[in-house]
Order: C-alpha cells, then sequence, then structure tokens
C-alpha cells in the first residue's frame, strides 16, 4: 500500500487523528474538538488537521460513540417488537432487579424499551432442542407486514423462543418482514443465547440504532473516495466491515474506548506487562480496563444505559469523570459528574461560553494546565474564566479558589480509582500487582495521584497517549467474534455436537470476517457453571477436546475466583469464537532516535497538597532521550497532553518513547 493509513476517534469533547505512511514511515497527528451533532464534520475535520485529503487514503478506520450517545440521549428509532405467541410481555416483565432497592419513592426499573401497541405475537413454537413444534402461518406473517407497514415503524426486533437453537422461523420471518420496514434484526444473529429477556432487549437496542447507523454510514461514503477503503474499530477489538456494522451496529457501542484498550494491550505484550489496568482519561468520561498477559478481557454480559447488552465487548468500566464532567455542591456533598460541559460549550476554560466548574478548570487553577496554551486546534485555555466559574463554588465551600480546586481534583480522583478497583479487587485480581497504562488527553495529569490511592507504584504512558484510541484504530486487525449457546453437561459429555458447532461457527465467523489475505487466528473461550447457577466462568483456550482438564480448570478458576469449588456437575453454557486476520501492511509505531538529556523549557507553579505553590520544571516530552530519568516534581507536555507527576516520583523515558514510572510507595 503506497497510500496513508489513517486511525480517527470521535470522542464526546475531541476527536483523534493518527495518520502513518508506509512508504515514507512519515508519521502525523492531531486533535481537533469534536462537532457536536455533527460526527461526520468531525471526521472531515479529523482529516484536514493533518492536512490530508481523503483521496491520498487507502484505509481509513474509524472509532466513534454515535451508538452509545443514541442509545443514552434515547434517540433511537421507532421500533415494533415481534415474538413467539404468549411471549409479548417479556420486556415488560423483564428481571426482578431493582433499580433502587431502597427508594420506594423511585420507579423500580426502567420503562419498556417497546410500547405495548408495538409489540406482535406470531403463532409459532420450537423447543429448547431446535425441534419445531408449530411453524409460522404465511398469512399471518403477510398481515403483520401490512401492520407494520400502516404503523410506520422504522425498524423490526424479531426475537423468537430458543431461535438460538434453531433459526429458520426468524429467517423466514426476515425474508418476508423486509419487503415492509427497512431495518430488521434477528435475536439469533444479535444474540445466539438462551437468555430471552437478555436476548429481546439486545436485540430491540440493535433495531433501535439501524437507521441511524445506516444514515451515518452512507454519509461517510458519500464523502469517501472509492478508491479509499472504510473499516470500523468494532466494540471486541479489531476491524470490520460497514456491511457488518449496518447488520450489527451494537458492534459500535464501545468502538472509541475499546481501540484505546487494544493500543494498550500492544504496550502491556511490549513491555512484558504480566497485569496491566488501563486509565483512559478523557474530555468526558474516564475508562478502565484490566489487560492479563497482554490480552483484554473480553466480556458478553454488561449494560448501556440501564438495558441488557449482551453482545462480545471489551470489559470497559466507564464513569463520568472527564475533564470536562461538571463540579456541583449541594450543601453537603461535593459531586464530580456524570454530567459534562461536552464539546459545546466545554468547560469554562475553553473560553467558548462555559461557566459552570469542571475537573479542568480545577487543573488549571492548579497549574497542570498552562494558562494561555492552545489546545484543541483553535482552543486557548484561560485560567481567569475557571477562577471565574470556580468561585462561586469556593464561596459556598468556604474556602480559597486554590483549596477548592485541590478538592475538586481529589473527589474526581478518588472516583476514578474506585473504578480501577471495579475492574481488578472485584475480579479477583489485587491491584497492587498491575501497571497502570494512562493515556487520553487527560490521563497523564491524574494518572500518578490515582496509582498511589490504589497502591499500584508503577505507571507507564505511551508513546503517543493523547491520541491512543486513534492509533489502536489504526494497528488494529480485522477480527470478529461469535458467540453461541451450547448447553453441553460434564456428566454427558457430547463430542459429535461439540463437533458440529464448533464447525458451524468457524464457517460463519470466517463468512463475517470477509475475505482478507492470509488465515484467521482462532481464539476460543468457553462459558462454564456449575449445573443450576445463574452466572458462568469464562475461561480461555479451553480444553474442549479434554472434558476432565476443562472440569479442574473451571474449579480452580472458579475458586480463584469465589473462594470456593466443589466436585458437583458442571456444564459449557455457551462457547465464544474471535477470527483474527493481520492487516495487508504492518503499521508500527515509529521508534525514537537518541538525543542529548533534555534540559526543563520552562518553571511552572503548581499545587500539590501544601498551601502554596511550588515551582516545576516543565520539559517537552519529544525532547526526552532514550533513557534519561528526572525526579519529581516536573511537568511534561506534548501537543495533545500534559503529564504531571507529583513529589516523590521518578521518570524515564524508554527506547520507545513511553515515560516510565516510579510513583514511590512501599516496593
Amino acid at each position: 500500500m503506497a497510500g496513508w493509513q489513517v486511525g480517527i476517534d470521535i470522542g464526546g469533547t475531541f476527536t483523534d487523528v493518527i495518520a502513518f505512511n508506509p512508504a515514507t514511515a512519515e508519521l502525523l497527528s492531531a486533535k481537533v474538538k469534536t462537532v457536536a451533532g455533527d460526527p461526520i464534520h468531525s471526521l472531515l475535520a479529523g482529516l484536514d488537521s493533518v492536512r490530508l485529503s481523503w483521496r491520498e487514503v487507502d484505509d481509513l478506520v474509524h472509532g466513534t460513540t454515535v451508538v452509545t450517545n443514541a442509545i443514552v440521549e434515547g434517540h433511537s428509532a421507532k421500533v415494533a417488537f415481534v415474538t413467539t405467541a404468549g411471549f409479548a410481555d417479556v420486556l415488560v416483565i423483564g428481571r426482578q432487579n431493582r433499580l433502587h432497592l431502597y427508594r420506594l419513592d423511585l420507579l423500580p426499573k426502567l420503562p419498556p424499551q417497546v410500547a405495548d401497541d408495538m409489540c406482535f405475537e406470531v403463532a409459532e413454537r420450537i423447543d429448547h432442542r431446535g425441534q419445531v413444534i408449530a411453524a409460522p402461518d404465511e398469512g399471518e406473517i403477510a398481515r403483520l407486514a401490512k401492520t407494520l407497514r400502516e404503523h410506520g415503524v422504522e425498524a423490526v426486533a424479531v426475537s423468537l423462543l430458543h431461535a438460538y437453537a434453531n433459526a429458520d422461523h426468524e429467517q423466514m420471518l426476515f425474508a418476508r418482514l423486509k419487503e415492509a420496514v427497512p431495518h430488521v434484526a434477528l435475536s439469533h444473529r444479535v444474540n445466539p443465547e438462551a437468555r430471552e429477556f437478555e436476548r429481546a432487549s439486545t436485540t430491540v437496542l440493535s433495531a433501535s440504532v439501524m437507521p441511524l447507523v445506516s444514515r451515518y454510514i452512507d454519509g461517510i461514503e458519500q464523502h469517501k473516495p472509492e478508491a479509499s477503503r472504510l473499516h470500523f474499530f468494532h466494540s471486541a477489538s479489531g476491524l470490520c466491515s460497514p456491511n457488518v456494522v449496518r447488520a450489527l451496529p451494537l458492534a459500535l457501542a464501545l468502538s472509541g474506548p475499546a481501540a484505546g484498550v487494544a493500543a494498550a494491550s500492544m504496550v502491556a505484550r511490549e513491555l512484558g506487562i504480566a497485569r496491566a489496568v488501563t486509565f483512559d482519561m478523557g474530555g468526558t468520561t474516564t475508562d478502565v480496563c484490566l489487560i492479563v498477559n497482554g490480552e483484554a478481557e473480553i466480556r458478553a454480559d454488561r449494560s448501556l444505559a440501564g438495558r441488557p447488552l449482551r453482545m462480545p465487548a471489551i470489559a470497559v468500566e466507564a464513569i463520568g469523570a472527564g475533564g470536562g464532567s461538571l463540579v456541583k455542591f449541594d450543601g453537603s456533598i461535593l459531586q464530580v459528574g456524570p454530567e459534562s460541559a461536552g464539546a459545546d460549550p466545554g468547560p469554562a476554560c475553553y473560553g467558548l461560553g462555559g461557566t459552570r466548574p469542571t475537573v479542568s478548570d480545577a487543573d488549571i487553577v492548579l497549574g497542570f494546565l498552562e494558562d494561555g496554551a492552545t489546545f484543541g486546534g483553535n482552543i486557548v485555555l484561560s485560567r481567569p474564566r475557571a477562577e471565574a466559574a470556580l468561585a462561586p463554588l469556593a464561596e459556598a465551600l468556604g474556602l480559597g479558589i486554590a483549596a477548592t480546586a485541590r478538592g475538586v481534583v481529589k473527589v474526581a480522583n478518588n472516583a476514578m480509582s474506585n473504578a480501577l478497583r471495579r475492574v481488578t479487587v472485584d475480579r479477583g485480581v489485587d491491584a497492587r500487582t498491575c501497571v497502570l497504562i494512562t493515556f487520553g488527553g487527560a490521563g497523564p495529569m491524574h494518572a500518578a495521584d490515582v496509582a498511589r490511592l490504589i497502591g499500584v507504584r508503577r505507571v507507564i504512558v505511551p508513546n503517543h497517549s493523547g491520541a491512543l484510541s486513534a492509533l489502536g484504530c489504526l494497528l488494529a486487525d480485522f477480527s470478529y467474534t461469535l458467540h453461541r449457546t451450547i448447553h453441553l453437561d460434564s456428566g454427558a459429555w457430547n463430542c459429535a455436537r461439540l463437533n458440529s458447532v464448533r464447525s458451524e461457527m468457524r464457517a460463519e465467523i470466517c463468512r463475517l470476517i470477509g475475505r482478507t489475505s492470509g488465515e484467521p487466528d482462532l481464539k476460543w473461550v468457553a462459558a462454564v457453571c456449575y449445573a443450576g447457577q445463574s452466572y458462568a466462568v469464562e475461561l480461555d483456550a479451553p480444553q474442549l477436546d479434554a472434558p476432565d482438564l476443562l472440569g479442574d480448570t473451571f474449579k480452580a478458576r472458579h475458586a480463584e475466583l469465589y473462594g470456593f469449588a466443589t466436585d458437583e456437575p458442571w456444564q459449557v453454557v455457551a462457547l465464544r469464537l474471535t477470527a483474527t486476520v493481520p492487516r495487508q501492511a504492518s503499521i508500527q509505531s515509529p521508534r525514537r532516535c537518541s538525543a542529548a538529556s533534555a534540559q526543563p523549557v520552562r518553571t511552572r507553579y503548581c499545587h500539590f497538597d501544601g498551601d502554596a505553590p511550588i515551582a516545576v520544571p516543565e520539559y517537552h516530552r519529544d525532547a526526552l532521550a532514550p533513557g534519561q530519568q528526572i525526579e519529581g516534581p516536573l511537568v511534561v507536555c506534548d501537543r495533545m497532553s500534559t503529564l504531571i507527576l507529583p513529589p516523590g516520583c521518578m521518570m524515564t523515558m524508554t527506547e520507545a518513547g513511553h515515560l516510565d514510572i516510579d510513583v514511590g510507595g512501599p516496593s
């Protein structure tokens, strides 16, 4: 490939771009303000920021929050729900879990995703083994199609009972309903699992964003030159084609955060880090994830906007604590987020009309951000505007501006440290044995203090940390993940059935991943539980051909996670298969050249724990030499982010351009 390879990650506040030319090894990067409500304009502005015409781009890989934002903000299409006769209430009944266990004055659960008059039943039935009990009537399907057309629905979610075991009836409905409704989501494609409510709910979510995603891809392809290839970064960490995204739009539900985790996983493998946690602090949220032996955890059980989301995705924990998170005081509690100033108007210090205090305003008051610095293309940071925004909060607290800013940062840091505990301690991993890999525009500013709060001693700030999600898009391979319910009992192990399912999954995933160069690398994961258990333990590279060894591995992992294991019967409830194919060209992040030890470019004054600011040397990251060691406190700046190193830390620049930090504390 002679043209440019471009990765673009559109976040809630900023759009990050990294472009690489394989022929010249030239690398360009930029961060621009996201155009609120116009992701296509943001994408084009990203290309313009690195002064590239799309005609010069061979491959554009895109990470986006368009699906997540639509679901969270409730901007979804008018959807009808079609299911087996007698099961139209599945979305209403849901699960018995309450949103607020001790608040009887609040709704116990969210309202159903589809109104009663938009739920339809079809007289058909398949049992849990896939045997047909009653076939649907062609006349009934024709009448249903006519009704849906009359209601003017944009999309239909079809979730028939036990369709995961036999999809024939769903496929029959698809062929007929597609003539009446442009977008049809089928549960056996979205989530081929036995959990009826979760499968139905996820299928409705998929249908609700199908029209939006289709229009979004159409808009991009109208601007895309014919010779350029477009790929999307999906939630399970890899590239997929626009056609896959059209059919399965929820693949983009965690697109941007997953790309950053994928790049951080590469850094962990490069540095030989056995256990790492990612810390991605952007303008709107902070996303954290556990990485073990260079691989991020993939989970199929999560939620989005309070709705079940049963699709394989990187196990990212997200909280509303980013640089643009708004700060509130209700008279007793100082709260940071989850509401955000976003891209428009943004924090007060951006000078774009924001007046409410944010974490970024606290950062600039503490000297972590530089007054007058240009950021994101056209944003000029203003400390006076930040102080004006914090002044009412300081008055309410009875504190000075600097003390108030320190309080805001401490509250934000504690919220982020709690998120890190949830992906480590809550999953049976001692956080003190992990290395923190931090990135995002604001991550390196807070990483050292957050690491100390959870007992982590080592922090890595990767090369290109300010745009690591865009780099993850750029470096990603083609991949796809497929999930399938199986229910294979340990006491009645059926090798023939297991091999049949595995063969079907291999054929299906090769079809989905498309025609690429090279054979796919296949990775299996088994979800195993004790008979009757409602939760499962996921095992990587399971010994599916040796059930006794598989059982021993399951029991050992169960004991590690929950503190006990028994000799009771167990079963494999589901299989997950991931296929990966390397891209046509290997794109590597450039290595740094040797240079003389850098000297400070200026002195900053930063507030740490004391009342008065202290003098802190500032370095340019690009000037640091491999092997150079500097003791904190210090500030390291590049065009996209700022690293703040408190007193007691020691920083070393690696040969690859990563910053390796010892934050101090017990060995």
